[in-house]
């Protein structure tokens, strides 16, 4: 168990979203672009944040050494952050199970570079069960992930020539890839006590077991990583080796069958990066944990992305974050920018399973260059919208966790991706963070409809 310890930085920067709740819709369009409206034509009802939560300054030398004796020399001054990756409900109320990424990262542009920082390289990611009492957020509880042999994963990048190369925190030194380096996200338990992840570098879908320790990796067929500590096996599709860097897996559900589903986060760069950028399809593959292997692919639509965040123009700001299972084969899915974010509801049909179709392949053109899929005779999942967060006053930005509590709750973490900012201004002169001031915090939306 984490101690309390003392705050040291001010009060909870939360950064709003907005103000008034926009809730369920009935129907949806055959493109898989949101209906904003019901067939009453309301645009939706109300909502509020009826709780909040924030997490205490930890060192994150405290909280690593804490768990992996020895793994942080230095901290920099950073604190326990990142656990907003995604959250996932506990036995009891309250309590959840969340994920850290791969830890405080950053980038400094060096002349036409842009290299990615890892101002603590001995940074475990790590599983962490928390609680919310009153205003505060506690860790109850701690578990690292471990190879086979239970050394430390670590956070670091993979491979030369497929993930960014990792740099200190001054982007001024290179570190060592790592192999068994994971960028974890999605989680969700398993009946065994046991987690599933989803991963960023892979992309991969990770078993691990309920102490931490890597049980299986699942990367797309034909990725050939080699010397990680523990068992990779290449069963997802190879088309998804196309993923965009840094873009990889980011949502992860459970279904009630024990099915598990896995988002991601950005379109595929299929057959090139101005495909992937300009591109608003994403994909989900359906995995079955019984017979160990995918068992469907589906088309995810965004909405345009000035819809999403009004007066933003790039496409390629827009990002799926979240999945959480509503009952049967229905989904919520988030759809986001860094400022921005909506929920909404879809069904996984079995019509719209597109695995080892056309689409799979390299043909032309392919799914992320279709400006308009459904008209290609693409099965695109259709989608209602379920709230847009941008209108409820007090929600902080960059939600990257979503859980569903009774029937009309929505529990909503964000990644304050551990007060880390970018460029050479992230640390001052003596190496120390120069805090973003953004808190980790959790916060409760009551519904005035139910989700499920």
């Amino acid at each position: 168990m984490i101690p309390r310890l003392p705050r040291r930085r001010p009060a909870a920067v939360v950064l709003p979203l907005s103000a008034a709740l926009a809730l369920t819709v009935v129907g949806g369009t055959a493109d898989g672009a949101s209906a904003d409206r019901g067939h009453d034509g309301r645009t939706g009802s109300a909502g509020r944040v009826v709780a909040t939560a924030t997490l205490p300054d930890i060192p994150l030398a405290a909280f690593s050494n804490g768990v992996l004796p020895g793994s942080v020399a230095d901290d920099r001054g950073v604190d326990l952050g990142g656990i907003g990756s995604d959250l996932f409900p506990a036995e009891r109320r309250g309590e959840y199970w969340t994920v850290t990424d791969r830890g405080p990262n950053g980038q400094i542009e060096i002349g036409k570079d842009k290299r990615r920082t890892f101002p603590v390289p001995g940074f475990d990611p790590a599983v962490v069960k928390i609680r919310v009492t009153g205003g505060r957020i506690r860790v109850l509880d701690t578990i690292p992930i471990t190879t086979s042999h239970g050394a430390p994963v670590t956070g670091l990048s993979n491979r030369p020539g497929r993930d960014e190369a990792p740099y200190t925190y001054d982007a001024s030194t290179p570190l060592p890839y790592d192999p068994n380096g994971l960028d974890t996200e999605g989680i969700v338990r398993d009946r065994d006590g046991g987690f599933w992840l989803v991963d960023e570098y892979g992309p991969s879908l990770v078993h691990v077991s309920a102490k931490g320790r890597v049980l299986a990796r699942h990367v797309p067929k034909g990725l050939g990583l080699t010397g990680a500590d523990y068992p990779v096996v290449e069963s997802l599709p190879a088309v998804f080796l196309q993923r965009k860097v840094n873009r990889g897996f980011e949502g992860l559900a459970l279904l009630p069958d024990g099915d598990l589903v896995l988002g991601l986060q950005s379109p595929l760069l299929h057959p090139d990066e101005a495909a992937g950028k300009d591109s608003r399809t994403t994909r989900l593959l359906r995995f079955s944990p019984r017979k160990n292997r995918v068992t469907a692919e589906y088309a995810y639509r965004f909405d345009p992305v000035g819809t999403v965040e009004p007066g933003q123009t790039k496409t390629s700001e827009l990002k799926l974050s979240a999945l959480v299972a509503l009952g049967g084969d229905r989904l919520l899915v988030q759809e986001r920018t860094d400022k921005a974010a909506r929920l909404h509801e879809v069904r996984l049909r079995r019509s719209d399973d597109i695995l080892g179709s056309v689409w799979d392949t390299g043909a032309r053109p392919t799914l992320e260059q279709l400006d308009d899929p459904a008209a290609a005779g693409v099965p695109v999942l259709r989608k209602k919208l379920v709230v847009d967060l941008t209108t409820v006053k007090g929600v902080p930005g960059k939600i990257e966790g979503v859980a569903v509590e009774g029937s009309s709750t929505l529990v909503l973490l964000n990644d304050n991706d551990f007060g880390m900012t970018d460029g050479p201004g992230a640390f001052d002169a003596k190496g120390r963070l120069v805090d973003s001031g953004v808190e980790t915090t959790l916060v409760k939306v009551r519904l005035d409809r139910p989700v499920r």
